[in-house]
């Protein structure tokens, strides 16, 4: 076996594929005897192969899975003139459209036969031409420009787009400097549940490359999507597969260079499949049932390993149906190591944290991938059933070693926290599509989802020892003077999210113009979506006691910080040094095992009406209203509130319009304007407190109100080319009750969410450039070669401002807090995000050819959190990434590739700012934070990849 996996490492990975690098042939016959009307059943042919087709009722006719050269096409059709087309060239990953007009007489003239190429849907050059053309501000990026940049995620991909940058540490995105609760996800229009109670959106980290089309992310409101938006509408557009059968399958590995350098632990109990769960146990509290363990064990070699499987085919049945259908599934998992600093609330009169950790984690995360999909066309008429299941995991081994309380606890150092995490998510999503084109005036296009998601948090186990003597930080260890019952724990916790949504567009076009297509075309259409969440918590406090009950000291012993189940098991459990208890109490107390929950629903019903006219070839509008109910509920029992509810009852009137004026065949001019909303996530509303860092505690506030939304947006565009593109673009945005996430007064900085004022401003610019640099051809004896360099870059610059009151936030939270500023940036702005990549291509011969690409992101420093009480506001430091993509094609065959991701490795930080600015006159006379005080520092590392391709 480890000759095996020795030659496993070696290689890395062996990729065996099938590439789609097939091309197409499509087009239409018609009838030159009768008008020219559509020639059914005549047959098409490639000639010297097998394969062929014949025309439909429409006179359309296709050919797919067509190994690219050059090739001569045959018509024929009974008591018609046979025709051949000699020298198509069939290129890769494009359709060839042959038009032939047929006829029973001879001497078909050439210039009678239209012979066009086009590029696949999700190409790059085919996407810009969709962007040129559409009436709204849009961008999308393709299954091609995905593969070139190296890209393995939607999250990455969608973080190469101008304005967009990735959150560090997680899959959410910020566009134009909102965040996640400003943004919409959806696939193929339908949209998606939260895979974290956290968040609105999902972490589109979690969908591999592999499953996707296209990405679309539209900045600018149309009111055929919700209206909760501010930030972007990123949509989805799951793989189709139209040509010949086909099946791939792959292997890859790589490594972490700093983990791979690391003795690597893990949590015992959860396996490396990523399917772990386990429930809590029975009778939790009056005996020691728990059967996983309290210390870590190792994690095995640090090897990042993937597999892959994929496939579809596309057929005819009969004359008027074709099928296709494509499946794919994939398995891989990632390991990291971080190192440094854990800091928790900072000391104003000091500036020294309260609490001050020097920490490592180990991480391992999973990722299974599934999705299916079969689609259906019949005439006119399209039925598509698309299936998708996701199930990814995060394991974490967290260790924190230093001042855990500079007033309380090992306030000398000597502490020592180790916190044992395991996160599950399951989803599954299923979608059936229709497109109906009844006529050339008249469509009709639905879809219908049910979404069902699972979160699992088992059993996360948290211990705290501390020096045994406060006065001798480096002696031995006990949980003596532990105080807090939750500093020793076992967490639970269950979040079910089911969701059922539906769209239903006609479309009806009208004034037909002289190039057979129509100036104007009205929708109008139904939006629904209905959620339901039930989240459930249970967590088992282990209160170290001082006293038996007879009120006689007990004697704690030393402990071994790396053997927490000596201590904690029956025996001690009996003896009496510590007890189990809920927050809700010990077992003694009425109630104490009862969960602690929040239940929410959330029902949105929406009519829309829009109406695109183009009033001459250079002016187009899109002008929409859309009206929305939305009904949004939850009800609770927590510890912090006890029992209570609270529900939201809006309806929302939500025009839009965009205008579009094509300055030449090459120059468009843009202007939209729009007024949507923000609505606040149950968790942003949820009293309870949620403990998922150690220096970090979050809890919602039952009275948040959603926000109103004004966007305005002007974009010149240009394209050079089909693969060029010049834009610049100014954006506003101004937004009545602002939503923010904002510390509180806490030993730690502790977080929840506030309407913190009454208005807040988003104005910036952006900026895009896509050029080919140069392009040159070299004959040889038997091709031509080519030769091409590549540049794309965007920049993007925002400036955002919000009054603060803290009057409003007095009347308006439950809890404690009083904001340093009077005015801020929003949090999660960056001022500046860069985006650039540089693309090499360069063919030896037919079949072999290098492709190489560096791609670099940076997103200027943003603002994570509020301060108060004097302390400046938590930054997060702008972050530069690096990754090189190259990959040589040594023949038909064999290839290899090599990626390195995170090539500068960065140091990534947070830290309290300063309070300087328009400070609250308040804090003058209190006192301030006067210099900044890192909070959280650690390095990823750089991963690399090595893949070694073989193609049948």
């Amino acid at each position: 076996m480890k000759y095996i996996l020795l030659i496993f490492t070696l290689f890395v990975g062996l990729q065996m594929s099938a590439q789609e690098t097939t091309g197409s042939v499509v087009g239409k016959l018609t009838d030159k005897e009768l008008n020219n009307e559509p020639l059914a059943f005549a047959n098409v042919l490639i000639k010297g192969t097998t394969m062929g087709t014949t025309s439909d009722f429409d006179g359309l006719y296709e050919i797919s899975g067509i190994e690219p050269g050059t090739y001569t096409v045959v018509f024929s059709y009974l008591g018609y003139e046979t025709i051949e087309i000699p020298n198509v060239e069939i290129l890769a990953d494009k359709v060839t459209n042959i038009d032939v007009p047929m006829s029973a007489s001879t001497g078909l003239a050439l210039d009678e036969v239209v012979v066009t190429t086009v590029a696949r849907k999700d190409s790059e050059a085919a996407l810009l031409l969709d962007q040129k053309r559409a009436v709204e501000i849009k961008t999308s990026i393709g299954a091609q420009e995905l593969a070139r940049k190296g890209v393995g995620d939607v999250a990455t991909a969608v973080s190469k787009v101008t304005g967009v940058s990735k959150q560090e540490g997680s899959g959410n995105v910020f566009v134009r400097g909102l965040g996640d609760r400003y943004n919409v996800t959806t696939l193929n229009g339908l949209p998606l549940p939260s895979n974290d109670p956290s968040r609105k959106n999902i972490d589109l980290g979690i969908f591999g490359t592999s499953i996707v089309q296209s990405i679309g992310i539209d900045k600018t409101y149309s009111t055929r999507n919700y209206g909760d938006f501010a930030g972007a509408n990123i949509d989805i557009i799951s793989k189709d597969y139209n040509g010949s059968g086909f099946l791939e399958v792959g292997i890859q590995s790589g490594i972490n260079t700093i983990a791979a350098g690391e003795d690597f632990y893990l949590n015992e109990g959860p396996n490396y499949s990523g399917f772990y769960n386990t429930n809590s146990p029975e009778f939790p509290l009056s005996n020691y049932n728990f059967d996983t363990s309290w210390d870590r064990e190792d994690g095995g070699s640090p090897t990042n390993i993937g597999a892959s499987l994929r496939g579809g085919d596309s057929f005819n049945l009969g004359e008027d149906t074709r099928i296709n259908f494509f499946a794919t599934g994939s398995f891989s998992n990632n390991f990291q190591f971080r190192e440094g600093i854990n800091n928790g609330g900072v000391n104003i009169g000091t500036a020294l944290p309260n609490s001050e950790y020097d920490y490592v984690s180990y991480r391992y995360t999973t990722n299974t991938t599934a999705m299916g999909n079969i689609g259906i066309k019949h005439k006119q008429h399209r039925l598509k059933y698309n299936f998708l299941f996701l199930n990814t995991s995060s394991q974490r081994q967290d260790e924190f070693e230093g001042i855990i309380d500079r007033e309380d606890d090992a306030p000398e150092g000597g502490g020592f926290i180790q916190r044992a995490t395991f996160t599950r998510n399951t989803l599954f999503v299923h979608q059936l599509l229709g497109e109906h084109n009844f006529s050339e005036k008249f469509d009709v296009n639905w879809g219908a989802a049910y979404n069902f998601l699972a979160n699992r948090v088992p059993d996360r186990r948290q211990n705290t020892v501390l020096p045994d003597n406060n006065n001798d930080p480096d002696g031995p260890k006990s949980f003596r003077l532990v105080s807090a019952a939750s500093s020793n724990h076992r967490f639970f916790q269950d979040l079910d999210e089911e969701e059922i949504s539906a769209n239903l567009a006609f479309t009806y076009k009208f004034k037909e113009n002289d190039d057979e297509d129509f100036d104007g075309k009205i929708t109008f259409g139904y939006s629904g979506r209905l959620k339901d969440v039930e989240f459930e918590a249970e967590q088992f406090n282990f209160q170290i006691l001082l006293r038996d009950s007879n009120n006689n000291p007990i004697d704690q012993p030393i402990v071994d910080p790396r053997n927490i189940d000596a201590y904690f098991n029956q025996e001690n459990l009996t003896n009496g040094l510590y007890q189990i208890r809920t927050f809700r109490g010990p077992l003694s107390f009425p109630g104490a095992l009862q969960p602690q929950f929040y239940n929410g629903s959330q029902d949105i019903h929406a009519g829309y009406l829009n109406l695109e006219y183009k009033f001459s070839d250079k002016f187009t509008l899109l002008a929409g209203i859309r009206g929305e109910q939305i009904n949004q509920s939850i009800n609770w029992n927590t510890v912090i509130q006890g029992e209570g509810s609270n529900e939201l009852d809006n309806f929302e009137v939500l025009p839009s319009v965009s205008f579009k004026y094509s300055l030449n065949d090459k120059q468009n001019l843009r202007l939209a304007a729009s007024k949507t909303y923000t609505l606040p996530q149950f968790k942003e509303r949820a009293p309870f407190l949620f403990q998922e860092e150690v220096n970090q505690d979050s809890f919602g506030n039952p009275n948040l109100q959603s926000s109103t939304n004004y966007n305005f947006d002007l974009r010149w565009e240009l394209f050079p080319s089909s693969s060029e593109v010049v834009s610049l673009t100014a954006f506003g945005r101004f937004i009545q009750d602002p939503i923010n996430q904002i510390t509180v007064a806490s030993a730690a900085n502790d977080i929840s969410w506030a309407n913190t004022g009454d208005n807040a401003t988003a104005i910036g610019a952006e900026l895009e450039v896509r050029k080919e640099l140069f392009s040159m051809e070299k004959e040889t004896a038997d091709n031509i070669l080519t030769e091409n360099l590549t540049v794309g870059a965007n920049f993007s610059y925002l400036n955002t401002n919000q009054k603060i009151d803290p009057d409003k936030i007095a009347e308006e939270t439950t809890f404690t807090v009083r904001p340093t500023y009077t005015e801020t940036n929003l949090s999660g702005a960056s001022d500046f995000i860069v985006n650039a990549d540089v693309s090499y291509y360069t063919e030896f011969k037919e079949d072999s050819n290098l492709q190489a690409t560096m791609a670099f992101n940076y997103f200027s420093e943003r603002v994570f959190a509020l301060g108060s009480e004097g302390r400046g506001n938590l930054i997060d430091r702008g972050v530069p990434t690096l990754d090189f993509i190259t990959k040589y094609q040594i023949n038909n065959h064999l290839s290899l590739g090599l990626n390195a991701k995170n090539i500068l490795n960065p140091t990534v930080e947070r830290y309290q700012d300063d309070a300087t600015g328009d400070i609250d006159p308040i804090f003058i006379e209190r006192g301030l934070l006067e210099e900044e005080v890192d909070i959280l520092t650690y390095k990823k590392g750089i991963d690399l990849r090595l893949s070694l391709t073989y193609r049948f």
